[in-house]
């Protein structure tokens, strides 16, 4: 079984407007209410693949009860624990060619509920396989809370796909405890090595980096471009399909999903690497983030090119 966390998930409200008015009411018929947080849309595209899925993370009131029956409703396996502060909401208004969003901070984690996690988490490391960590933390957690839950999986020999950025993500490599995998966009790359990285040689030559010392996996994913990926100490350019995105939002999730069930499945590098990315590009041709089609995984795979560089 693969467990998925999001410690700050939210219920992702999208409004589909023609013209959004400002200062004034405006009335909307289209509107969609999904449990969302990144680490929900790794646990989705996992599920969709037939794979058994459990999710973790803090969940509070009415809207931490929305989730709950959810996932339940996917058959994703509730391991959330129950916090004193609200889960948060987090508004998409579709207008105009544009998106306007809304996000609220969510609740703020107490020590003890902080201690709480970390206690069930124990536990729940030993009846897994995979480990994946997705987005930041909610307020009142530290910046080492990740490299906590690293160290406790590691400690379990269990792999964790940590998909997070920034300062969270350089606070987190910089402990000896490291993931088994990472994915950072091209453009967090640059700023986690305060480099310019925006062509080819550029992200070949970060991906030699010290900073990924002990890091089995380091997966550049480059939009439409495809992707960089440093793994056995060679590194891979992958070309993907060209496709008609119809939502790209939540393609690294799928991404992540996508590794996470191919090291499941016992999948090897560049098997492993087609598999993967082949997830990013479907969840692009779906309406619904977090969402892709298992039926279209082979004629993917198929047209993914993995080249050693």
């Amino acid at each position: 079984m693969i467990l998925t966390i999001t410690l700050n998930p939210s219920v992702d409200i999208s409004y589909k407007m023609d013209k959004l008015s400002l200062d004034t009411v405006n009335r909307v018929a289209d509107v969609s209410k999904t449990a969302g947080g990144k680490g929900l849309n790794v646990s989705r595209v996992i599920r969709q693949l037939g794979e058994d899925v459990a999710a973790t993370g803090f969940l509070g009131g009415s809207l931490g009860d929305f989730i709950r029956r959810s996932i339940a409703d996917q058959g994703i396996h509730d391991y959330f624990i129950d916090v004193a502060g609200d889960t948060r909401n987090c508004i998409a208004v579709i207008h105009e060619g544009q998106q306007t969003e809304i996000l609220e901070a969510g609740p703020v984690i107490d020590e003890r509920e902080a201690g709480k996690f970390i206690e069930k988490f124990s536990a729940d490391v030993q009846k897994v396989d995979y480990i994946t960590i997705s987005g930041s933390l909610p307020k009142g957690l530290d910046n080492n809370y990740y490299a906590r839950l690293v160290e406790i999986a590691n400690q379990y020999n269990t792999p964790v796909l940590l998909d997070t950025k920034g300062e969270l993500l350089d606070y987190t490599l910089q402990n000896e405890n490291k993931p088994f995998l990472i994915k950072p966009n091209h453009e967090e790359l640059g700023d986690l090595l305060e480099e310019n990285v925006t062509n080819d040689a550029q992200i070949i030559s970060a991906l030699q980096s010290e900073k990924f010392s002990g890091i089995p996996w380091v997966v550049v994913t480059t939009g439409s471009a495809g992707a960089f990926i440093r793994f056995d100490n060679n590194v891979y350019r992958v070309s993907i399909p060209k496709v008609e995105a119809v939502n790209p939002v939540g393609s690294g999730d799928a991404v992540i999903a996508g590794f996470a069930v191919g090291l499941s499945r016992g999948l090897e590098s560049e098997e492993l690497i087609q598999f993967g990315l082949s997830m990013g590009v479907l969840n692009a041709m779906e309406a619904k983030t977090g969402s892709v089609n298992p039926e279209r995984v082979n004629w993917c795979m198929d047209r993914i090119s993995v080249e050693k560089v």
